[in-house]
């Protein structure tokens, strides 16, 4: 009788209780995780870049404009508020096992762990490359997807090696975001400096000051850097808002005095993997691409 009473107490315990889990690196150190959630929110675009690239499913992603490499993904999938304002009640209702938030929705963890376990995955400017790799291995881990997860990491880790090898001593890099009328410089400890720091680009002026927003420039400071090379990233165009477009703004005399416009040095990025979706696997990928696709030529 107790040996069955025993097995009936085992029985009435949810089976959640014995679900395995895994240890993850997040924002905020190591977490435990319950291993292959079947509902699954994502509330961080870099997040869902990379849960993509592995092929998960996802329930629930925040209403906004993707970068057309995820288009697909969101037009097929149920929104569940915005990055900065979650749907607590379509939360409530759709019952995610797994909400992954950061970024932007990084105020909210807090809220949404009261819903369903949440992680936040926010990740930093500083040591991005490193991050990215460590969310693609997590993620891998939790879906039972290791095998996915390295495949994506070896054809990072390839395409930064032939960027480098594209940039090697072709000249120093000043990356700029236009925003409307508006110019802003970043150096290797900013959002972008990734770049930089990845692919062992040199910095046209090293004295940048890490700021979120960028360093505001005036077009006499881009004369008087005289960059080899300018990476341009659009802000507006990433976030498909009417505006003046980068290639405009950057048109005026000073900035075509420089090396770089002399050398047709000027590359527009693919804005909004870069802006909106930083860190994730295909982001990074296209962004790393790019940079060898332009620089490659010079090398012949």
């Amino acid at each position: 009788m107790k040996r069955t009473l025993a097995a009936l107490a085992l029985t009435a315990i949810p089976t959640f209780a014995f679900a395995q889990t895994v240890e993850v690196e997040t924002a905020t150190g190591p977490v435990e995780v319950a291993t292959s959630p079947s509902t699954v929110v994502a509330l961080d675009l870099a997040a869902v870049d990379t849960l993509s690239a592995l092929g998960v499913d996802i329930a629930g992603l925040p209403s906004i404009t993707p970068p057309a490499y995820m288009a697909d993904v969101f037009a097929s999938t149920s929104t569940v508020g915005t990055l900065f304002e979650p749907d607590f009640e379509a939360l409530a209702v759709m019952g995610p096992d797994l909400i992954i938030a950061g970024g932007r929705s990084q105020a909210q963890v807090e809220p949404l762990s009261k819903i369903a376990p949440t992680i936040d995955m926010t990740l930093a400017d500083e040591g991005l490359y490193d991050q990215a790799v460590s969310r693609v291995t997590s993620y891998g881990n939790i879906f039972g997807l290791e095998d996915k997860a390295e495949d994506l990491i070896a054809q990072l880790d390839t395409a930064i090696a032939e960027a480098k090898e594209a940039a090697k001593d072709q000249g120093d890099v000043l990356i700029l975001l236009t925003n409307g009328g508006k110019v802003s410089a970043y150096g290797d400890d900013s959002r972008f400096g990734w770049l930089h720091n990845t692919l062992e680009l040199e910095e046209a002026y090293p004295e940048l000051s890490a700021q979120n927003h960028g360093e505001a420039i005036s077009f006499e400071f881009i004369a008087e850097v005289n960059p080899d090379w300018i990476f341009v990233v659009d802000r507006g165009a990433a976030i498909g808002q009417d505006g003046e477009a980068a290639a405009v703004t950057l048109d005026n005399p000073l900035v075509a005095g420089t090396t770089a416009a002399k050398s047709d040095h000027i590359v527009y990025l693919d804005s909004a993997p870069l802006y909106l979706a930083s860190g994730g696997v295909q982001s990074m990928l296209g962004t790393v691409n790019e940079v060898k696709s332009a620089m490659a030529p010079a090398t012949n």
